[in-house]
């Protein structure tokens, strides 16, 4: 891009129950123009997300097929689904938007061997006992599934120095402000 900004790609990124997607909806909220891009997913469904509007929610042959012929910014497999990033969706909303990726940390780490200026933000929880609390409150998974997001949690948080930024959500005000700062700083970087 020549004279003009260019644009963010922030990559969001935590363990699950720390509220990343809470953060992000505030950040909508409070800068509605900023772009999120929706990722594929293998796993069916939850109680009220959309297809396209959540996820893009296809069979494991369609996206192994999309893995194939490298439509795929990133990808992963983890608690027996795949993740991935579709590359066409997330280029063309760089060209109008800064956009924002919520995934997993190795997906993030893969986005950033890909595109280097990419903005990697881990959230982070208060501590290990108030993200048990937040994924038990969900009252969506078993004791066995909430014990594999913690094993998994502290794998993502040994990950948090190969981020640029880490951001405690212990309120989501704050923690989107924060967010949107950081966006901010880094657009003015790439002017």
């Amino acid at each position: 891009m020549n004279n003009a900004k260019r644009n963010v790609l922030a990559v969001i990124s935590g363990p699950s129950g720390v509220g990343k997607g809470t953060v992000i909806k505030r950040m909508f909220l409070l800068d509605p123009s900023l772009k999120e891009s929706v990722s594929c997913t293998t796993r069916a469904p939850r109680e009220g997300e959309k297809d396209g509007q959540d996820y893009f929610f296809i069979s494991k042959p369609r996206f192994e097929e999309m893995i194939s012929r490298g439509e795929l910014l990133e990808y992963s497999s983890h608690f027996e689904n795949y993740y991935g990033t579709p590359r066409a969706f997330v280029e063309e909303a760089l060209r109008t938007s800064d956009v924002i990726l919520e995934i997993d940390v190795d997906g993030a780490l893969n986005v950033k061997r890909a595109y280097p200026s990419a903005v990697l933000i881990m959230v982070l929880p208060p501590d290990m006992a108030e993200l048990e609390r937040r994924l038990r409150a969900r009252g969506t998974e078993s004791d066995e599934k909430v014990a594999l997001r913690i094993s998994r949690a502290a794998y993502e948080l040994s990950k948090r120095d190969e981020y640029d930024y880490c951001v405690v959500n212990e309120e989501v005000d704050r923690a989107a402000e924060r967010i949107l700062e950081i966006i901010r700083k880094e657009k003015e970087v790439l002017k």
